[in-house]
């Protein structure tokens, strides 16, 4: 019973600010109360510095409003189906100005919502899966926002009706050093909007996300698409996904003085071409491996218009 009472006042523990009426709960309180809902808490000095969910989709915004109130919180982690998420709980994140690392999944927020985030100033990192997922009228415009973030450095979008709209938008965060995006609704031509990120030395470009409503999607990364690599000078790493290329697209890369990476993951490529490429970019580390049957099927499947 002693037990089951300490557990409560973990859970409901709040403290009263004096004076406001706003009841509002310690580190310690918030810590208990997102662990019994399966987060990872860490703390350091009585206050909370990381919240990490595997499974977020029993947050809602009592939850979301505790969190809001760890002021010294500065790892964010919200995977597993957050939808409880949404234009109106992410408000309560806007205050987390020691937040330097925030990933979500599956949020719910329009692109106005999104432009919540903007008033986080420590912000370094920021990872976004399946925003608005399927398709419920994002576009990733709201990232634009962001560009007031000084220390925003690694940015990844994934798994989100994104298009180009959105990709425009990323062009405007010429702070950032490190962009990751795939499976997107971004066509061929999106891919030219980064050509104003010339911060960026790390580049993952993954495929589109195929639409399956009847509709043809062209392809948004290919042989056509190095003509824009090679424009990036700056480049240092670079990773390709879901792609069938040839060495016709490839030996553009020649033209990318800084480049020392390049992997090609899930990729349709002749072997001998890319051997060719070692021979003529002997400073550059390649990652390959050739397709299985299995994988080549599947990448069948993704590349379909």
């Amino acid at each position: 019973m002693l037990s089951r009472m300490k557990h409560v006042v973990c859970l409901f523990g709040f403290l009263l600010l004096a004076g406001t009426g706003i009841a509002v709960a310690d580190d310690a309180t918030v810590a208990a109360g997102l662990r019994a809902l399966g987060g990872q808490v860490t703390e350091a000095g009585g206050v909370v510095t990381k919240v990490f969910f595997k499974d977020c989709s029993k947050l809602g915004d009592a939850e979301f409003k505790q969190i809001g109130q760890l002021k010294s919180l500065k790892g964010l982690t919200l995977y597993g189906q957050c939808h409880g998420l949404t234009d109106a709980t992410i408000a309560h994140l806007a205050g987390l100005t020691a937040l330097e690392e925030l990933g979500t999944d599956g949020i719910q927020v329009t692109d106005a919502g999104l432009k919540q985030l903007a008033n986080l100033p420590n912000l370094r990192s920021a990872a976004f899966f399946h925003i608005a997922f399927p398709d419920k009228g994002f576009t990733g415009a709201g990232f634009a926002a962001f560009k007031t973030l000084p220390k925003l450095e690694r940015l990844t979008v994934a798994g989100t009706p994104f298009n180009d709209i959105g990709m425009a938008a990323i062009a405007e965060l010429t702070q950032l050093k490190e962009f990751r995006t795939w499976h997107t609704y971004q066509t061929s031509a999106g891919n030219e909007h980064l050509l104003k990120l010339t911060g960026v030395r790390t580049l993952y470009l993954g495929q589109r996300l195929r639409q399956y409503n009847g509709k043809p999607n062209a392809l948004s990364l290919d042989d056509a698409t190095f003509a824009t690599l090679a424009k990036m000078k700056g480049l240092e790493s670079l990773t390709l996904d879901e792609v069938r290329i040839t060495y016709a697209g490839l030996a553009q890369l020649k033209a990318l003085p800084n480049l020392k990476k390049l992997a090609l993951l899930h990729t349709d490529i002749a072997e001998a071409d890319v051997a060719k490429l070692r021979a003529d970019l002997p400073g550059l580390a390649i990652e390959f491996k050739p397709l299985t049957d299995e994988e080549r099927k599947k990448l069948e499947g993704m590349l379909k218009i």
